[in-house]
């Protein structure tokens, strides 16, 4: 069950926010570089299936170098908890993100100071998303918990709150607030 939520948090990742703005529409600034991978094109891959080992075949062609301003750094979409909503947010490489909802509308934006930017950068790099495996399984299971998708650097791992690795739960802690709530993260 806890793969399946997996998968689905992933695929509504995908789906909705696929070639999407800010803005909603397509195009805007979130659309990928010419070359870079569609962000929805492993979300079709195998879900089993992990990186090679040597990262040669699956290295992005962004590996190594960091994004533009006006290039997305990370997108992590959330679903679940006890209300069943789901929320996205999108860093791109200055700093600025967009918290977004599942119909893709803004619901709130801001910028990173460079201390927090410089802190996700830390995190993202840690967590290596070239050797995590596209689904994170294992862990207890928390009821009303919270599926994740992340994006970064061509790369896609989903998995529920209860699995995640610490390097994730990092990637996490980097992040602005999900929602506008002073409550939840």
């Amino acid at each position: 069950m806890r793969a399946f939520r997996a998968v689905a948090a992933a695929l509504v990742s995908a789906v909705v926010l696929a070639g999407c703005g800010p803005s909603g529409t397509g195009g805007g600034d979130d659309t990928p570089p010419k070359g870079s991978p569609e962000p929805s094109a492993s979300a079709t891959a195998d879900p089993g299936a992990s990186p090679s080992p040597s990262g040669s075949s699956s290295a992005s062609p962004t590996a190594g170098r960091l994004p533009a301003p006006g290039e997305t750094l990370v997108r992590v979409t959330r679903t679940g908890g006890f209300a069943g909503q789901t929320h996205t947010l999108i860093v791109k490489g200055d700093g600025s993100w967009t918290r977004m909802d599942v119909k893709a509308k803004p619901t709130g934006t801001g910028k990173l100071s460079e201390a927090q930017l410089s802190g996700l950068r830390t995190a993202l790099r840690e967590a290596d998303f070239a050797r995590l495996p596209r689904i994170v399984t294992g862990g207890p299971t928390i009821y009303d918990g919270f599926s994740y998708a992340f994006v970064h650097d061509g790369h896609e791992v989903a998995g529920d709150q209860g699995s995640l690795p610490e390097s994730l739960t990092k990637v996490l802690d980097a992040l602005p607030r999900f929602t506008g709530d002073k409550d939840t993260p």
